[in-house]
């Protein structure tokens, strides 16, 4: 089975775009461009990196409620952005709990941490945990874990089929990830403006009720996943059982919050015929 949906991103004013949907069980419904193609994910890296620590709680090298990052902090503050950490810098603007400031510095303590605990570089511990458990040989991390991923369709594919049906992490984790931290945390969403609330899981953002947004109208709210500045984005959508990813190299600006959600309400209309 191929797509037709997957084609609108002939149309994407981007040099090099490629995309490609998922079902639970890992049947992939179709791909359209270089699926073989590296990108740089930018903030896509972020669920690579949560997973990644997801394995280090299991694995009892860390616990999602003891110290890290700023004080007062956690390692579920660090995941879900309110530990209060700036941006893209390692300085406090607010209490832990109190907003949801996303954070670059925040995913980069967090992989200090880990790498602490573990005693392993993070980009090794991911290496081990993740990326080669799921075959996803053409996937590295070249630098911050907040942000310099590299991969292509065919590696997030596989990790896109993981978070609908885990084997790496027991299912229980993995609903905790996807479930609102800190309820009613108002935010702003890069490039979408405040949000109220502003939802967020453990290293995932949940779509919830949002607007505007970077998945489509026809979006279910447990809807979850990432969007990256390089063009990138990957979704995986509970109700309607399908998770897709979309690979660009052109930053976000306007042209993907206008072409995003066309593509996705594309797919959704497809996938359920």
């Amino acid at each position: 089975m191929s797509l037709q949906s997957l084609a609108l991103i002939e149309n994407w004013p981007v040099p090099t775009a490629a995309a490609g949907v998922v079902r639970a069980d890992g049947t992939v419904l179709g791909t359209h461009g270089p699926a073989d193609h590296r990108f740089p994910l930018a903030s896509v890296t972020k669920p690579l990196a949560a997973y990644a620590a997801l394995v280090a709680y299991e694995e009892g090298a860390v616990e999602l409620d003891e110290p890290a990052g700023p004080p007062g902090a956690t390692v579920r503050h660090l995941l879900a952005h309110t530990s209060g950490l700036a941006f893209d810098e390692h300085r406090t603007m607010s209490a832990p709990g109190e907003r949801r400031l996303y954070s670059n510095a925040g995913f980069e303590q967090l992989g200090y941490h880990i790498a602490k605990a573990t005693d392993i570089p993070f980009a090794e511990y991911l290496r081990q945990a993740v990326l080669e458990p799921l075959g996803m040989t053409s996937t590295s991390l070249e630098g911050s874990p907040a942000k310099d991923g590299v991969s292509t369709v065919a590696d997030l594919l596989r990790f896109a089929a993981e978070l609908q049906a885990p084997r790496l992490l027991d299912v229980r984790t993995v609903a905790e990830a996807m479930t609102v931290q800190y309820p009613g945390t108002k935010g702003v969403l890069p490039g979408y403006g405040h949000q109220n609330p502003n939802d967020w899981g453990l290293g995932f953002e949940i779509r919830g009720a949002k607007s505007p947004h970077w998945t489509g109208s026809s979006s279910s709210p447990r809807t979850f996943g990432h969007f990256g500045q390089s063009g990138t984005l990957l979704w995986a959508d509970p109700d309607a059982q399908v998770a897709a990813v979309a690979l660009a190299d052109r930053a976000f600006g306007p042209w993907a919050v206008e072409a995003w959600p066309v593509f996705t309400d594309a797919v959704l209309a497809e996938v359920r015929g």
